[in-house]
């Protein structure tokens, strides 16, 4: 269990990997000898916190705290992991290594942000060369969550365990290579771009639309050899081998070959990006690229797919506990709201509020027993009447929460009354939003008709009516 993280350069992906932890609840020393550094982190926080909490349907951690220190020394010596992230110079990374290993606890895990470096490499000269590994993650490192770990097994393993419980996918190399595996298939794809370029071929505009409106798509959740698995239809992936093997020896690529990087090379290709993309700032990108990553990863996630199921996994080892108290009205959601709700009035749609409310009657049934399990046994509910009364816009990027009153809860009947709020930097709520007089009917899956709960259900919906029914009306109702 990872309490404190120590990051050794505050860069794009030092930020990255600050954001990460700190938005999982977890305290962070970050040094970084950049006059800017502090600026540059509170930049990327403010992305982060926009988008990453917009992945889970809940509320994530209360957000570690995040501690600026001016020395190695202050950053890793009572760290649980200790994250470098200093520029690509093998000479450099040797020094700050074996400074953090003079510091750090011999428990510590040191991880490397190195994108070529083999872990053998980065152990030269190290007093304990097994705690240092590669630890090579995607930028955003809040949202993407492949992490490639290379090195010791051990030490591998103990990582892999902790990037899980922070909605991380670990993929452990089997072998140190240089590049690991992502980047050498991000380079191969880049130098064929430079020639295409350089050919007159296409733009960088034509190169991205290629990638983003076609194979990329597919990649993003399929991956390689899925994808051409399909691709070989009913006769699978023998029947695709045979049918294009014969085009890898024809000439279509230069992959081996690397265009000479000439001055004019770099301005042709800034020149074109510029056109592209030169009327958004760096922020405003991050700030699109965040947002379209939260609407795609959401996307898989609902199919429990590719990244999809990362996020699921996340969801089921961190999701709040129900609540207990039945004196007082339950709080049943706490979450932020995703770009992905939002219409073109720049506000939540109101068919996300009924999404809401019946998240937030989930809860309720999940307290009398109407879990996963027992709709799976052929019983559960239906919400035959929503009466929603908006209050107030919501917006993407805020939090939420909403409390839930029981207004009945015997024989076939669940009647609850929803209070939506704008959440307060406390969490304790805020404006009111939105409100629902929720009626549902327990039913046969097997009859899809109503019928009467029975045994412990009813027993707990008694105990339930019994306490809530004594409660004074929600303010918003009377």
């Amino acid at each position: 269990m990872i309490k404190t993280a120590a990051i050794i350069g505050g860069g794009v992906i030092g930020g990255g990997w600050a954001a990460r932890f700190l938005l999982n609840g977890i305290n962070v020393n970050l040094y970084d000898p950049d006059p800017e550094a502090e600026r540059k982190i509170n930049e990327v926080l403010g992305n982060a916190r926009r988008s990453l909490p917009a992945l889970l349907d809940y509320s994530v951690p209360h957000e570690g705290t995040l501690t600026h220190v001016t020395t190695i020394e202050e950053a890793a010596a009572d760290a649980d992991w200790i994250q470098e992230s200093v520029p690509e110079r093998l000479e450099i990374k040797h020094k700050v290594f074996a400074e953090i290993q003079q510091h750090a606890r011999k428990d510590a895990l040191i991880g490397s942000s190195t994108s070529g470096f083999k872990p053998s490499e980065l152990q030269e000269g190290a007093s304990n060369p097994t705690q240092i590994f590669v630890a090579h993650p995607f930028n955003p490192v809040y949202l993407l969550p492949l992490i490639e770990l290379v090195g010791n097994a051990g030490t591998c393993a103990r990582a892999k365990d902790a990037l899980t419980k922070i909605g991380m996918k670990p993929l452990i190399v089997r072998q140190e290579i240089d590049a690991h595996i992502a980047d050498r298939f991000l380079e191969a794809v880049w130098r064929e771009a430079l020639w295409l370029v350089k050919d007159g071929v296409a733009t960088t505009e034509e190169i991205d639309d290629a990638i983003r409106f076609g194979f990329g798509l597919r990649w993003a959740q399929m991956g390689l050899f899925e994808t051409y698995r399909v691709a070989g239809g009913e006769a699978g992936m023998k029947h695709f081998m045979a049918q294009f093997g014969p085009a890898l020896e024809w000439p279509w690529t230069k992959l081996m070959d690397v265009p000479e990087f000439t001055d004019e090379l770099v301005d042709l290709i800034a020149s074109q990006s510029d056109k592209q993309s030169g009327h958004l700032t760096i922020r405003e990108l991050e700030r699109k690229r965040d947002d379209n990553l939260v609407t795609i990863l959401r996307g898989l996630k609902a199919r429990n797919y590719g990244a999809g199921e990362t996020l699921v996994e996340h969801e089921a080892l961190t999701k709040p506990p129900l609540p207990t108290d039945i004196t007082k009205p339950l709080r049943t959601l706490d979450r932020v709201i995703p770009i992905d709700w939002t219409d073109y009035n720049g506000h939540m749609n109101e068919s996300r509020y009924g999404q809401v409310f019946s998240d937030a009657g989930d809860v309720v049934m999940a307290m009398i027993g109407a879990d996963a399990d027992y709709i799976s046994s052929g019983l559960s509910y239906f919400t035959v009447e929503n009466l929603i009364q908006f209050r107030n816009e919501t917006h993407p990027g805020e939090k939420i929460v909403v409390f839930t009153q029981v207004l009945q809860a015997e024989g076939k009947k669940l009647r609850m009354y929803h209070d939506m709020h704008r959440a307060n930097e406390d969490g304790t709520p805020g404006d009111l939003l939105c409100t629902c007089n929720q009626l549902l009917v327990h039913v046969s899956l097997e009859t899809r008709r109503s019928c009467e709960p029975g045994g412990e259900m009813a027993e707990k919906m008694k105990a339930l009516h019994e306490a809530q029914t004594k409660l004074p009306k929600p303010e918003s109702m009377r």
